[in-house]
């Protein structure tokens, strides 16, 4: 089944071919024979009543220093295509929310993946917030008086932006530690939303476990070490990936979590948890895929197109709204 694919995601070029996870999708969509193309999220438009885009065919190969080649831009209709990857990186700002609206206008008769109308709806801290009980103890607000109260209930807390990614802006904040108020002030300053602020779970330095779930079923996963002296298990400043295997309680989370996550038609998801916890639902470009592959001996991202081409298969025929 030859289908016609979109890749919505950042530059090629800067892309690393041993851990991105669209790279390793790309290469599997060309694998079974599929068409793929490439667009920045800023070549997206809508006029006279179209999504279009500039869009380049593509093709990828697992050679460092020469991983893909491109065509010439042409503008094309996104509603000729067969399925959309909506796949470029957080953060998520006005830019991703405008990027889900436009695609909303050709989806599902073009099966844009994950649904738009849901990741616009999923902001990955706030979406965790849907399943309370699986949470630790997490304040979302503006409110000092609140943040402070909460830290004298908890002494050992967290303290993150609500829509940032990557650990960027995440502090640990020790009992003692006295940078609290100093902080607040900056956040003030930086952002306009709620902070987020949870217990500290001192089982992150056994590690943060990224688990990768398709169409609502676990399909693997690693663990992310912090790093000697940081708070953060984020790979990029410089935790250390290791194998992982998914115990009782990983596969009660998929469990609760699972159908919540096919039913709003998000095919590729990647769970953050930490100890017993679930911390973040990643819905927006999950990763993670290739490390899980080297370390399983497995393919996730055939898996993951198994399941688009299943929901292709059954999608409605007609645009959405």
């Amino acid at each position: 089944m030859g289908l016609t694919v979109a890749f919505q995601m950042d530059p090629l070029d800067a892309i690393d071919i041993d851990a991105d996870s669209s790279f390793a999708l790309a290469l599997e969509a060309q694998k079974r024979g599929h068409e793929i193309h490439h667009y920045l999220p800023q070549d997206l438009s809508f006029h006279d009543g179209r999504v279009i885009a500039g869009a380049r065919p593509f093709e990828v190969r697992r050679e460092k220093g020469d991983h893909f080649t491109i065509g010439a831009a042409e503008t094309v209709d996104l509603s000729s295509f067969d399925i959309v990857m909506m796949r470029q990186d957080p953060p998520f700002d006005m830019a991703y929310i405008t990027a889900t609206h436009l695609l909303e206008h050709i989806h599902p008769k073009t099966l844009v993946v994950n649904d738009p109308v849901h990741v616009r709806n999923a902001p990955e801290k706030l979406f965790v917030t849907k399943f309370p009980a699986l949470m630790p103890p997490t304040l979302i607000t503006s409110d000092r008086r609140r943040i402070l109260e909460f830290r004298e209930a908890w002494k050992d807390i967290i303290i993150k932006p609500l829509y940032g990614n990557g650990g960027v802006g995440v502090f640990h904040i020790a009992p003692k530690d006295e940078n609290l108020n100093a902080l607040l002030e900056m956040y003030t300053e930086l952002y306009r939303e709620p902070v987020m602020v949870q217990r500290y779970l001192p089982e992150v330095r056994q590690g943060d476990k990224r688990i990768v779930l398709i169409d609502g079923e676990a399909a693997g996963a690693i663990n992310r070490i912090p790093a000697a002296g940081e708070a953060r298990a984020n790979l990029h400043v410089g935790a250390k990936a290791v194998k992982a295997e998914l115990n009782a309680r990983d596969h009660e989370i998929c469990r609760t979590i699972g159908p919540t996550l096919r039913d709003l038609g998000m095919v590729f998801v990647g769970i953050d948890v930490i100890g017993d916890y679930l911390t973040e639902i990643n819905v927006t470009s999950p990763t993670g895929i290739q490390e899980i592959d080297r370390f399983d001996g497995v393919c996730l991202e055939a898996g993951i197109w198994d399941a688009i081409e299943t929901r292709f298969a059954k999608r409605p025929k007609h645009r959405s709204g």
